[in-house]
């Protein structure tokens, strides 16, 4: 892959991560639910299963939903289903979780990382950049490198949504403006759908 190549790459990978969808919304929600360091391990299990993702999409995962469009089909509804129950948690969210709290857990590393098989933008993100980044006569070369390209922007990027969802958090302390709010991350990701749906 040239340079060029490369940096167009990186600016993909940038422009993807950065742009709101499920986990960036998801970010902004439990940055303000539940403070940055908190949403930690939400943004690791973002970006560690979206790696896993991408490298198992690059190795031939997207040939095989190609060839058995039911598995895709079953995919996205599992995907449709687990993204409306998300959002309906989120908009229902009515306090802060502090420390003390049992009442709210962020989302675990392991759930993050799991919601990335169900997440639409992701397999979008994954199957447009090994379709346009890789070279068939480098394959894994350039299943290396894309997946490199991601790691380098994915995590900065998401974490600017949990940072500001953070910074968020005194102008949210009034639970009318928190209802309110959780109300509209909710909508907002179910409303993420719709690009899936038509």
């Amino acid at each position: 892959m040239s340079l060029d190549a490369f940096l167009a790459l990186l600016v993909y990978a940038f422009v993807t991560s950065i742009t709101p969808g499920p986990n960036n919304l998801m970010l902004l929600a439990s940055g303000v639910n539940f403070g940055l360091v908190r949403s930690v391990p939400h943004m690791l299990g973002i970006s560690i299963g979206f790696l896993v993702l991408l490298l198992a999409v690059g190795l031939g995962l997207g040939a095989v939903l190609t060839a058995f469009p039911a598995l895709h089909t079953a995919l996205k509804i599992a995907g449709a289903l687990y993204l409306l129950y998300l959002a309906w948690k989120i908009a229902m969210s009515r306090s802060f979780a502090g420390k003390g709290e049992a009442s709210g857990r962020p989302m675990r590393f392991l759930d993050a990382a799991a919601f990335q098989w169900v997440n639409p933008k992701a397999w979008v993100m994954a199957i447009t950049a090994m379709a346009v980044y890789s070279n068939p006569e480098h394959p894994f070369l350039s299943v290396a490198l894309i997946s490199v390209a991601f790691t380098i922007v994915n995590l900065p990027s998401v974490s600017v949504w949990a940072g500001f969802g953070t910074a968020l958090r005194g102008f949210l302390s009034d639970p009318v403006r928190l209802k309110w709010f959780n109300i509209a991350m909710g909508v907002l990701l179910a409303a993420t759908l719709w690009p899936m749906l038509k």
